[in-house]
């Protein structure tokens, strides 16, 4: 998805470089200079830009080859001074203190991306163009909802008409909500008061999405004679659109237009220097249940923010509505409240900062600096002579008089914009000595006499000559400082909930020392992110045997976790007669939402939701265990019908072999080292396997029977865990319940170093279907929520429901392992990407719950395109060759599971379409393995009877 920014000219050039953003991806241009094109002519001069740029001729056959956002981010940024030379869009935005896989290098640009990409992603293929501004944070509470087809899609806010009246207005009608009445700008509370009596109205927050047909008449509109000129969206085009349009335009008002309300929006506003402040702090305000927020640091004042900074100074209550950025402070320096500190060099300065006063530097050429410092609600508007003009907060006049100035000795007096009074300094020394004349005291001559015979720019040419390879540079030179310390105090700061790709990168890339292991009593789960992040940096800098001791030593830990919970030891009894068979049997499940985020260390800490069912195949349940008391032989004897193995085990030091991955006996060996019959879990102590096997009164047998190929995504192995756990319960008394059976399967997975979640043993063990959740903590015991059965079992849907056995398998470890690393390093796309799976749960759940197959199985695709995210390598081609021919005839289809093989489950559109599918797979099977398997909805889940 293409990204099209109108930045400031300068950034223009450099923008790839210090964003490090792919050429490919993003195109960059800025407003030619000296002309206002307003927002329509911007859109037309940023999409007439590009089209050059890609050697294009025709604008419509262009529009509609891919889908595009559009950034407007240009713009003199006249309100906020201290972010103009690099542009809003790129204002560095603090760690939220409740999130979790924030990068310490996020900007607004970063925060803003993801929601807009999901827009794009969920509209209409007829909806290609994406209109957006730079200087604004929006977010969603709730999923986004269906995005109808129209020419011009709107997004707005519920709002009071207070916060309204200094916005754009959409007006709908009370009866047609999603349609437009008409569109107002600026309304006053009164006429919003009015209106409120017959209609809705939302606020405009500047997020369009266009059909191509509507990009058209804007660039149509905003050109004349070949050449753009002005036009703009918000005050000639939308109040063009609508029922009953407030302005005549027949092309125009032919458009069709959908208004939608932000599902629980917010809307954050960074176009002034108080809105940076106050709308970080309102997103930081945003949660505050103290069991969401991981950073335990209380600030002396809650409007304080210091991001890339070096701080000799201690903060106190007193420094209200701070913001210092890239910058040094050093101990000579006294703050007040009101200010933003920018670019600050390192110094050894005596400066005192008024109340109000904010200070910005800006490096220029290879080696200079200019001194801009500017007031708090300064508005870079206006004449030098106008007593109504604030500089430094207070009439530019007085502060002109207080430094015996004349305006018009100042070139460029008519306005302060473009007034050049800020001077270029050579050293840090004169930087710091102008600024206390400029800031401080009138009368200093020495800084006087700087600022008289230096160089002097407007704010137009900072922004136009900046060196923005400086600023960053610097930047991430203060950044490296903040690294280590985050680092170093780990225990108050936000270190181990950042991404720690990103920081794993920054310690290799830029050679900075790891911090000290934590201690033995640090959280283990903090421990464990530690264990991955220095594997992450030790592999980087090239030192791959430490990285992977790391790596283990991470996994390892989470095991220890995991089996701290179920590490309560038991005494199995032999609660059989001689003669008796305990047959235990299980359906196997396909997972339907929600999956992967059943898995450690994702759940442990944000909770899982799963949708699953459990279903018989040919009906029969698959897989099966029998267990059978040998009073001959005290041993263990074990028998897979499937696999045509049979091994014997007569110590605990085989029973303890259970690790093997492969193995065809790993999973009864631990199940009955769980069981009690290994010391590491026994109640009793007893000198060998075959001494307790003879207090328990018999040898055992084992029977395996796996009715499923292996790597089949039905959760198999994780199913027959619990089936053999089950079928031991019974044969030994241990008094498991089912939901105690689920958990000993979590931890039986542990012990075989294969990994994985808890939603496959209860897709098994409990019967139909259902919505699983858990909440954080170490203790995953899912609350089941069971759903209707109707769209599975109703005669008008159950044929539409197919199962293909594709003849591939795949092995889950590999895929598991590499998404649960994401998950350890809080992957900021990782974990959207299983916020987004564990919402799209509560969804299906809903559709569900309402009996609505086509949303339901429409759902169902929406998960499957939810694990290619994740992994692409879940769609092997072979798998993607049978989509193909089937696609057309299913609302939605999905291989359970991990992906990469086993069965493709297929929600068909119509009983028709399911026989067409039926028909068109088996004409053209793609393997001799391939064949449809019949499956149902299994009412019983994990049974077990004796003979």
């Amino acid at each position: 998805m293409k990204k099209l920014l109108s930045l400031p000219p300068n950034l223009v050039e450099c923008f790839h470089d210090i964003e490090r953003a792919d050429r490919n991806e993003w195109f960059c241009t800025s407003d030619p200079i000296g002309r206002k094109l307003g927002s329509g002519g911007g859109t037309t001069w940023l999409l007439q830009a590009c089209m050059a740029h890609e050697g294009a001729t025709n604008a419509l056959e262009w529009l509609a080859r891919e889908k595009r956002i559009l950034l407007h981010a240009g713009g003199q940024s006249r309100r906020l001074p201290g972010y103009a030379p690099s542009g809003k869009i790129l204002t560095p935005i603090p760690v939220y203190r409740w999130g979790r896989g924030q990068r310490l290098t996020q900007n607004l640009l970063s925060l803003q991306l993801p929601l807009y990409q999901q827009m794009m992603e969920k509209a209409p293929e007829s909806l290609h163009t994406m209109i957006v501004s730079g200087d604004i944070l929006v977010r969603a509470g709730k999923p986004l909802q269906p995005i109808p087809e129209a020419d011009v899609v709107c997004y707005g806010l519920w709002v009071d008409p207070s916060l309204a009246k200094n916005h754009g207005v959409f007006v709908m009608n009370r009866q047609t909500p999603e349609k437009l009445a008409y569109m107002l700008q600026k309304p006053s509370v009164e006429t919003l008061g009015e209106l409120m009596q017959h209609s809705y109205f939302l606020m405009d927050i500047g997020v369009w999405l266009l059909s191509d047909r509507a990009v058209e008449l804007i660039m149509k509109r905003s050109t004349q004679n070949g050449e753009t000129v002005f036009y703009d969206m918000y005050s000639e085009f939308g109040p063009a659109l609508g029922a009953h349009p407030q302005r005549t335009d027949e092309e125009v008002n032919r458009l069709s237009v959908a208004i939608l309300p932000l599902p629980e929006g917010e809307f954050y506003h960074y176009g002034t220097s108080r809105e940076m402040i106050s709308s970080t702090l309102a997103v930081q305000n945003r949660v505050m249940d103290q069991r969401e927020i991981t950073l335990h640091k209380v600030k002396p004042h809650p409007a304080m923010f210091t991001q890339n900074a070096d701080i000799k100074i201690e903060l106190k209550p007193g420094n209200s509505e701070l913001w210092v950025e890239n910058s040094f402070i050093g101990n000579g320096w006294k703050l007040s409240h009101r200010s933003i500190i920018t670019g600050v060099p390192v110094n050894d300065w005596k400066l005192e900062v008024p109340a109000g006063v904010c200070i910005d530097v800006v490096p220029l050429g290879e080696t200079d600096y200019v001194a801009r410092p500017y007031g708090f609600n300064d508005a870079f508007k206006g004449s030098l002579t106008d007593d109504t003009v604030s500089y430094l907060g207070r009439p530019v006049t007085e502060w002109l008089a207080e430094r015996n100035l004349q305006a018009t000795d100042i070139e460029g007096a008519n306005d302060l914009q473009a007034a050049r009074i800020f001077p270029v300094c050579h050293t840090v020394e004169e930087l710091g000595k102008v600024l206390q004349w400029m800031v401080n005291d009138a009368t200093d001559a020495e800084g006087r006499a700087i600022w008289q015979w230096a160089r002097k720019l407007s704010a137009d040419e900072i922004s136009a000559y900046a060196n923005l390879r400086r600023l960053t540079a610097q930047r991430e030179s203060f950044r490296d400082g903040n690294w280590k310390a985050l680092a170093a105090n780990w225990q108050r700061s936000v270190f181990y909930q950042l991404n720690l790709q990103e920081a794993a990168e920054q310690f290799a890339d830029r050679n900075l020392t790891l911090p000290e292991e934590l201690p033995q009593n640090a959280p283990l789960l903090t421990q464990v992110s530690d264990a991955m992040f220095r594997a992450r940096t030790l592999e980087l800098s090239g030192k791959a045997d430490e990285a992977k001791e790391q790596e283990a030593r991470a996994f390892g830990q989470m095991r220890e976790g995991l089996l701290e919970q179920a590490y309560h030891r038991q005494s199995p009894k032999l609660s059989v007669y001689s003669d008796q068979i305990v047959w235990g049997r299980s359906p196997v499940r396909i997972d339907l939402a929600g999956g992967w985020t059943d898995t450690p260390p994702y759940c442990l800490n944000e909770g899982g939701n799963v949708i699953n069912l459990a279903i018989t195949l040919n009906g029969q349940p698959p897989l099966q265990v029998y267990i059978k008391p040998n009073k001959e032989q005290y041993r263990i004897i074990l028998r897979s019908i499937d696999l045509g193995a049979m091994e014997t085990v007569t110590t605990y030091e085989e029973l303890r072999h259970f690790n093997v991955v492969g193995s065809p006996f790993s999973i009864p060996k631990a199940a009955l080292a769980l069981a009690g019959f290994h010391p590491d879990f026994c109640r009793e102590r007893y000198a060998s396997l075959e001494e307790q096997l003879k207090a328990f009164g018999a040898g055992l047998e084992v029977t395996l029977l796996s009715a499923i190929p292996a790597g089949s995504g039905l959760g198999t192995s994780s199913i027959l865990a619990a089936t053999m756990l089950g079928a031991i319960n019974d044969f030994c008394g241990l008094g498991w319940d089912k939901q105690e059976i689920g958990n000993r399967t979590l931890v039986l997975e542990q012990l075989l170093t294969t990994g994985g979640g808890w939603q496959d043993q209860y897709g098994g063990i409990l019967p139909g279907i259902k919505l699983l959740q858990t909440e954080s903590g170490w203790k995953q015991t899912p609350l089941v929520r069971w759903l209707p059965e109707h769209l599975f079992t109703d005669s008008e849907y159950r044929k539409c429901h197919l199962l293909y056995y594709t003849g591939l398998t795949r092995t889950a470890k590999g895929i598991l392992a590499e998404i649960v690393k994401g998950m350890f390093m809080n992957s900021t796309e990782h974990l959207t990407l299983l916020r987004q799976m564990k919402q799209h749960a509560l969804d299906m759940h809903d559709a569900i719950q309402r009996n609505r197959y086509e949303e339901m199985a429409r759902l169902v695709g929406v998960s499957w395109r939810q694990n290619l995210a994740l992994d692409s390598g879940t769609n092997p081609p072979a798998v993607q060759a049978i989509i193909d021919r089937i696609a057309d005839l299913c609302y939605g289809y999905k291989l359970p599971g991990a992906g990469g093989g086993g069965y493709l489950y297929m929600a068909a559109k119509d009983e028709e379409a399911a026989a067409r599918i039926r028909r068109i797979l088996n004409e053209n099977r793609p393997n001799d393995k391939a064949r449809f398997v019949e499956m149902a909805l299994s009412d019983k889940g994990l049974e077990v009877s004796r003979s």
